[in-house]
């Protein structure tokens, strides 16, 4: 099995996994692609399996990062994904190989990753980057978590933002929905299905769209493809929360006995 490095003229013909076939978020995958040609500027990276599969892993500079993080001289693994029949067959740790390979070859210190303490959706495995060596070097009371694989010897700890740290969420009350472009299925199930569905209930919502590097390493929450927060209290990053058959199950599990109260 071969694997593609994307770059500014393949992305013109090449796909980039996520939301293949979905009709529905054509314009979201459009706008992930165009969110690459910028980052591939500043020598970001999307590397997959050379096939019509979701196996890939996308890394780049850590100072660039679309993330809360402080990390100088590393590089900053973001969205990784072996799914179905190609599960067990090496390609995870074949892609982690190359991250290693690209930071190695830019003199960096090391890598981080962004994974929840305990599983989180549209988050990095957290159990699996252990096995390979990854240590935490941070956390949050959000139940976030950075690992850290260090290249060398008295590497200094890489750590989240202070307002990621201190976990205390946005300041505007009821429902905020921070986004950014980084997934193909944010606009549609962010602009629409939650709007939809929090104005069927009733419930205030503000909507961030992290549409620069300086708003996305501002967030208070580190993963900035989708995080949803209610009373300033971070909910999930699971984005099927936005449509409505799923809203009320995932809600009320995030949030315990706490109910969300309708605007006015």
């Amino acid at each position: 099995m071969e694997y593609l490095s994307l770059n500014t003229d393949s992305l013109c013909d090449e796909h980039i996994c996520c939301a293949i076939s979905d009709k529905k978020c054509a314009r979201g995958y459009q706008l992930k692609k165009d969110w690459l040609r910028d980052q591939f500027e500043q020598g970001y990276q999307f590397v997959r399996l050379d096939e019509r599969a979701k196996v890939f892993m996308e890394f780049g500079l850590a100072e660039h990062a679309w993330c809360p993080v402080f990390a100088p001289n590393h590089l900053l693994i973001n969205c990784f994904w072996v799914s179905g029949k190609y599960k067990g067959q090496g390609h995870a740790k074949a892609l982690l190989a190359k991250a290693i390979e690209d930071a190695q070859e830019k003199g960096c210190d090391g890598l981080v990753t962004v994974a929840g303490s305990k599983k989180l959706h549209f988050m990095s495995e957290g159990k699996w980057f252990k096995r390979q060596g990854f240590e935490v070097c941070d956390s949050s009371p959000d139940g976030f978590e950075l690992l850290h694989l260090a290249l060398g010897d008295d590497v200094p700890k890489p750590q989240f933002s202070d307002v990621v740290r201190a976990g205390t969420g946005p300041q505007e009350a009821g429902l905020v929905a921070y986004y950014s472009n980084r997934c193909p299925f944010t606009d549609l199930h962010v602009t629409q299905s939650l709007s939809e569905s929090a104005a069927e209930r009733g419930l205030p919502l503000t909507i961030v769209h992290l549409d620069s590097t300086a708003k996305a390493q501002s967030a208070p929450t580190p993963a900035t493809i989708f995080s949803l927060f209610w009373n300033g209290k971070f909910v999930t990053t699971d984005l099927s929360v936005c449509m409505n058959s799923r809203f009320d199950k995932i809600t009320q599990k995030a949030l315990g006995h706490e109910l969300l109260a309708p605007a006015g």
